[in-house]
């Protein structure tokens, strides 16, 4: 009995210690479900610095949507490119939305054409808009029609209207060449696409243009996207806005400007455009309605915000 009792002893004392399980990127999520938002970034960040795609993208979400930590574009485009590094494909369409936000579009465009050439319809579509216009990219219609028309072919509503508004400006032939480009990208890789030169100040605009929708960034799985910004903000960057402002909201293009006229008198109500003036800037067989001016690009990225769900992104007054 002596001697069971003492194997007992040292079955007991050479047992090794139970190891705690390192958290989950699930586990982070599930944090991030019940409102522990830094809960779920530290979670997300230990295991995003150890290389883990997933945690990654959500880190740099939670830097977009400034939640658990203070927002920081820097941050988030460093996590989404870690990620978008090891082909995490909603990180680098996240990647190529910020830079093409904040005006880096050749960076911008290289990370969305990578998501596109895997079929990502929101990069299919900036990519398939970015090509239509020569924005960025060399200017070809009927490729532009062909990204477009995959986008729409997945369900993506602004690739729809988008596709509409390509539709009224090509002709029946150029579509039929579009779609069929469209079908044989499914099928085989598509090839770099060549980058534009920047255009001279003299330079005469598009031939033919459309208005690109705007394009909602990736959320992070099980991640809410970011929502517009409460009224209190809504009001103090309307304060910020000057009459000396560059900046102006695009709020659509439209075969006539009547049409564009029709849009801003119903818009023209909004207390977000009180005091605008409403801009026809022709381009090609297009009006392109245009409203501000606004002080900076933020100011008029959070006009845009109250327009939801009217299409609406800051442009640059030229």
């Amino acid at each position: 009995m002596a001697l069971r009792t003492i194997l007992l002893a040292c079955c007991i004392v050479l047992a090794p210690p139970a190891i705690a399980a390192t958290p989950t990127v699930k586990a982070g999520v599930e944090a991030w479900q019940k409102g522990d938002h830094a809960g779920a970034v530290a979670i997300w960040r230990n295991l995003a610095e150890k290389g883990d795609s997933d945690a990654a993208f959500n880190l740099g979400q939670a830097y977009r949507l400034g939640r658990g930590v203070s927002a920081d574009s820097a941050q988030a485009k460093k996590w989404f490119e870690a990620a978008a590094n090891k082909g995490h494909v909603d990180a680098q369409v996240s990647l190529g939305l910020l830079l093409f936000d904040s005006g880096d579009r050749g960076r911008a465009m290289n990370w969305l054409q990578r998501a596109a050439e895997k079929g990502e319809p929101r990069a299919l579509l900036v990519v398939g808009t970015a090509l239509f216009n020569g924005d960025g990219l060399k200017q070809d219609p009927t490729l532009g029609y062909a990204y477009v028309s995959r986008a729409a072919a997945q369900g993506l509503a602004p690739a729809k209207s988008t596709l509409a508004d390509m539709d009224k400006i090509l002709t029946v032939d150029e579509r039929k060449k579009g779609v069929a480009i469209a079908l044989q990208m499914t099928k085989a890789p598509v090839p770099p696409l060549a980058m534009s030169k920047a255009p001279s100040k003299a330079a005469s605009p598009p031939k033919k243009s459309v208005t690109a929708k705007p394009v909602a960034p990736a959320a992070a799985k099980s991640v809410p996207a970011a929502k517009p910004p409460p009224p209190v903000a809504i009001a103090k960057a309307k304060a910020e806005a000057t009459a000396r402002g560059v900046w102006r909201v695009q709020l659509g293009a439209f075969s006539t400007r009547g049409a564009a006229e029709n849009l801003f008198r119903k818009l023209s109500g909004n207390t977000a455009l009180a005091g605008r003036q409403a801009y026809y800037v022709p381009v090609g067989k297009v009006t392109r309605l245009q409203a501000g001016p606004f002080e900076s690009r933020a100011t008029a990225s959070a006009v845009c915000a109250t327009l939801a769900p009217q299409p609406c992104f800051a442009v640059e007054a030229r």
